[in-house]
């Protein structure tokens, strides 16, 4: 079977869509002729029918609808090739790739990254959601354009926006702890489930923050699953307080930190890589999230105070 051409898919997608050979030509700004002999050389090509003439308006056949599911996928690749080309060669990136990490507030963040991209429909937005050290480690392996996670301030090679500090708090829900016992010790807590987030860095090493050696572990992807199962009494652990400010008042979930378990504050910051350069679309995405840092600061400073 000989090559098809690109050329030849086009017309018939044109024609399909369409319904008539007139209509694809004016659409593809071509001649009848050349889309009508480009189509009839696919068939051809194939040894297949691809479009029933014998009506008023061209249809595609059985085996047409088929071959033309097919064939929209590689066109949608194609023209998201030349997209990517065009912006290329206008300097803008085509795509930006944010990691949002597991102490971020996400409706806040969420919504400041709705207003930018709202502003570039030609860049596509891919957002990753990474527990613990995976965060550092896209940006290290220039998987991130940006990253809204804890950092090492001590590395040359990233700069950072703060946003607001995050206070995560042990908690236990109401009679999981068999006896009411003040200051609770790391040792009395070594025989309970301890509940874990997972660490979504693939080849670092791995990140083991509040946890108790030797202690049963029950490990989770996120944190809402993790406060769903504190909630249930099926374990106990470390948890952002903006996450839990409603069940701490009304009592579902309690804090047991103490001297032995003073919980812990991380700075919730915006970063990239010092050392690499930045294109357009990135640098104009930093100096928004720039902009927005008070009022965002503000907000998440409300939900982690």
């Amino acid at each position: 079977m000989a090559e098809f051409t690109l050329h030849d898919l086009q017309c018939f997608d044109a024609v399909v869509r369409t319904g008539g050979f007139q209509p694809a030509a004016a659409l593809l700004h071509r001649s009848h002729p050349a889309v009508f002999a480009a189509v009839a050389k696919l068939e051809r090509q194939l040894d297949l029918v691809l479009l029933d003439r014998s009506g008023y308006r061209v249809r595609p056949t059985e085996a047409g609808l088929s071959f033309h599911r097919r064939a929209q996928s590689l066109l949608r690749e194609l023209e998201g090739l030349r997209v990517h080309a065009a912006q290329l060669s206008m300097g803008e990136e085509s795509e930006i790739h944010v990691v949002i990490g597991d102490l971020c507030p996400r409706a806040q963040v969420l919504g400041m990254l709705g207003r930018f991209f709202a502003q570039c429909p030609s860049t596509r937005l891919h957002l990753h959601f990474e527990a613990v050290g995976g965060p550092w480690e896209r940006l290290f392996d220039d998987e991130a354009d940006l990253i809204l996670h804890w950092i090492d301030k001590g590395d040359a090679r990233v700069e950072w926006i703060d946003l607001c500090k995050v206070p995560f708090i042990p908690v236990v829900a109401p009679g999981f702890l068999k006896e009411d016992i003040k200051p609770i010790t790391l040792e009395q807590m070594q025989a309970l489930t301890q509940c874990v987030m997972r660490d979504t860095a693939r080849h670092s090493p791995q990140q083991n923050y509040f946890m108790i050696e030797g202690a049963p572990q029950c490990l989770v992807a996120d944190q809402s699953m993790k406060k769903e199962i504190i909630l249930q009494g099926l374990g106990w652990g470390h948890l952002p307080r903006f996450l839990i400010e409603d069940e701490l008042g009304d009592g579902r979930l309690r804090s047991i930190a103490g001297s032995h378990m003073p919980g812990r504050t991380e700075d919730l910051v915006v970063a990239r890589r010092r050392d690499r350069p930045h294109g357009p679309i990135a640098d104009r995405l930093w100096d928004h999230v720039q902009q927005e840092a008070p009022a965002l600061r503000r907000a998440l400073g409300a939900a982690g105070s």
